[in-house]
């Protein structure tokens, strides 16, 4: 039997001058609100309050911790607070903005410009259920990834990591603007102590290292979600996930798929930041930038009729993976 998850802020609650209007997503980690400050503006508050770690009945406002988890509970608060502070001082469109953070109700709260718009991954979803050869245009890829990693590049020279870039974390918004949300800082710190809540990993976009404790982490590791982002915004589906990957790697032949259709410049710029050895991938956003806006006439492979013929039969094996993991999950079975 599944936990009960702890239960929002009721509406109308009012934190910090802030007055919550309504849930707007919940998370392993927290819950963002949808509240309006004292001009009336509307803004997102997030909530630090981790469901494996805090309990809150209906109607309530404190977090019930149990004593042998408040180390824990504390440690993620930390984490979630300097989150806030380190974020505050990034000024960059394709940031999410903080526009402030307090303590309250023994937890803490962060308040981001509210943003109007959908994910890239909604986008992928449409796109792929058009079943059309390309899910995105090579040009809009470009234009895409170079507006996220300048965000990067200025979130990684404040010294923070993101930890947990997938299309579901990066917002497009109304006015086209691509924006980096949700970062995992508290949620990194709190997987690698104790034994209380399991790591939350995205499969096919964490990379390998995020899997073991003895491991360091640095810009090498989101440049690999950046790279499976890449991937799924071409294929219209996540990549394997690192373990899979490492018993048996079948990246380079999933991308091979797309020859003739993305160019062999793209595809290589994946294939180097999903490559399996931190340091075999760019180490810093500039080189990764640098690479995808060399000014080169793009090159297209052309298959031969026996490979088109083996990639049709792997296409029809990997087809029926994918109903079959579709009606998994549709029925309730993964998690």
């Amino acid at each position: 039997m599944s936990k009960v998850k702890p239960a929002p802020l009721p509406p109308d609650t009012v934190i910090g001058g802030y007055r919550i209007v309504r849930k707007l997503a919940a998370g392993g980690f927290g819950v963002v609100y949808l509240a309006l400050d004292t001009s009336g503006q509307k803004v997102a508050v997030k909530e630090y309050l981790p469901s494996s770690l805090a309990a809150r009945s209906p109607g309530e406002l404190l977090p019930v911790v149990a004593p042998e988890k408040l180390s824990l509970y504390r440690l993620g608060l930390k984490s979630f607070f300097e989150e806030g502070r380190a974020l505050a001082q990034i000024s960059h469109s394709s940031v999410v903005s903080v526009l402030n953070f307090f303590r309250e109700n023994e937890t803490v709260y962060m308040v981001m410009n509210f943003l109007e718009g959908a994910s890239l991954q909604d986008f992928i979803i449409t796109a792929r259920e058009q079943k059309k050869q390309k899910v995105f245009r090579e040009s809009t890829i470009q234009s895409l990834y170079d507006e996220v990693l300048r965000g990067l590049r200025i979130v990684h020279q404040h010294k923070m990591l993101h930890l947990d870039i997938k299309p579901a974390n990066i917002f497009i918004t109304n006015d086209n603007r691509a924006v980096l949300i949700d970062f995992g800082a508290a949620r990194e710190v709190l997987s690698k102590e104790g034994n209380f809540i399991r790591p939350m990993y995205t499969p096919g976009f964490a990379a390998p290292e995020m899997y073991r404790r003895d491991s360091s982490m640095g810009p090498w590791t989101d440049i690999y979600a950046i790279g499976a982002c890449i991937y799924a915004s071409m294929q219209g589906y996540p990549p394997n996930d690192a373990p899979q990957r490492l018993e048996k790697d079948r990246l380079s032949l999933a991308l091979s798929r797309l020859r003739g259709v993305y160019s062999d410049s793209l595809i290589e710029v994946v294939e180097w930041c999903m490559s399996l050895d931190p340091l075999s991938r760019p180490q810093s956003v500039f080189a990764l930038q640098k690479e995808l806006s060399r000014d080169t006439e793009r090159s297209y492979t052309k298959l031969t009729v026996a490979e088109r013929m083996r990639l049709q039969f792997d296409n029809l094996i990997t087809d029926g993976k994918k109903a079959v993991g579709r009606t998994t999950v549709e029925g309730g079975k993964v998690r």
